[in-house]
């Protein structure tokens, strides 16, 4: 009470610079000095709001994410490409009155290898399209100091870009050993936007291995009920420590703020965002004809939705009687003895 913070203004220290540096420059015609109350306007803070949107895209599902405004410069020059060569387009297919055209990937049950290449894809966009600046450098996650294998780290190994069937193995690797699920790799990105914007670094070269490593680490833990321990990937990875791995999980949280939360609508959010990045890059997911037994079970599923629905509706709705309910209920006084 009487503090001038407020919860509105996002915890993350860029975001706090970055808001704080424009609620200065408006000056408003009656000052918090004038009016006597230290409380902040209720008008300052939905204005943090709205600017701090465009920083946080891993908290708020309207944010655009960073990874499909990154691909864009790409994806321009490969239409380009594709509309003067005529090379490269694959003919989609379209449902028909006959035929209906579906792929088995959903954004309650994502395709555990569409995800993972779609997840893999926006990380070397991240890579390829990294700001120059580079920001700040966390040297838990640079791989010279903390390698992951005791082979010798070249001296150029934060020069050259990985190519993203490179990044596609090591996540594959990951979740194959570890048996996770497609919606940790979803959560896993968000985590990795979720770390570029709050602690003001980069993911490059020298670094995304085990800032993935982290994310990964961190998502499975936070998503599946029987989470993977640190141990384990020890096995997974032979040569690093449970000790590296702690240190690596307790500084990325740091580094997050403790702000381990995805909200659903941020979660589809991002599903949909790596179909958009699937189809303008090729990679979209086959497209099956709908089969009689398919069907029926998305009828069984449709109909099990809607009845969970119809019951939810009837539960929120409130029992209380009114006047035309009492249907053939007289009023009979009472009579005093």
């Amino acid at each position: 009470m009487g503090s001038t913070s407020s919860c509105c203004v996002s915890s993350s220290p860029k975001l706090r610079r970055n808001a704080h540096s424009r609620l200065e420059s408006h000056n408003p015609e009656l000052s918090r000095e004038d009016t006597g109350c230290n409380l902040q306007h209720i008008s300052d803070r939905e204005n943090v709001d709205e600017l701090n949107m465009e920083y946080n895209p891993s908290d708020h599902p309207r944010a655009s994410t960073i990874f499909l405004s990154k691909s864009q410069p790409d994806v321009r020059e490969k239409r380009k490409s594709i509309f003067i060569n005529h090379h490269g387009s694959r003919r989609r297919k379209h449902s028909s009155c006959s035929t209906i055209f579906l792929d088995d990937n959903t954004v309650s049950q994502p395709n555990l290898k569409f995800t993972i290449k779609c997840v893999s894809l926006a990380i070397y966009y991240h890579i390829k399209n990294r700001y120059t600046d580079g920001g700040m450098q966390q040297d838990i996650f640079d791989e010279k100091l903390h390698p992951l294998s005791k082979s010798e780290v070249p001296s150029d190994y934060d020069k050259h870009n990985p190519e993203q069937k490179q990044i596609y193995r090591f996540v594959r690797m990951l979740f194959s050993a570890a048996q996770l699920t497609a919606e940790c790799a979803i959560v896993t990105l968000v985590y990795v936007e979720r770390l570029l914007t709050y602690a003001d670094i980069d993911i490059g070269p020298g670094n995304w291995k085990r800032m993935l490593l982290g994310a990964i680490l961190l998502a499975s833990k936070v998503w599946d009920d029987q989470a993977v321990w640190n141990v384990d990937y020890c096995q997974i990875l032979k040569d690093i420590t449970v000790e590296d791995m702690n240190e690596l999980e307790r500084q990325f949280l740091e580094l997050l703020q403790f702000n381990i939360n995805v909200p659903s609508s941020v979660y589809a959010k991002y599903y949909f965002d790596l179909r958009s990045l699937s189809e303008t890059n090729n990679l979209s997911f086959p497209l099956e004809p709908l089969s009689q037994d398919k069907a029926q079970r998305l009828e069984a599923i449709s109909r099990l939705c809607d009845d969970k629905y119809k019951d939810a509706r009837r539960a929120g709705k409130k029992r209380s009687a009114s006047v035309d309910n009492l249907v053939g209920v007289r009023w009979v006084p009472a009579i005093l003895s």
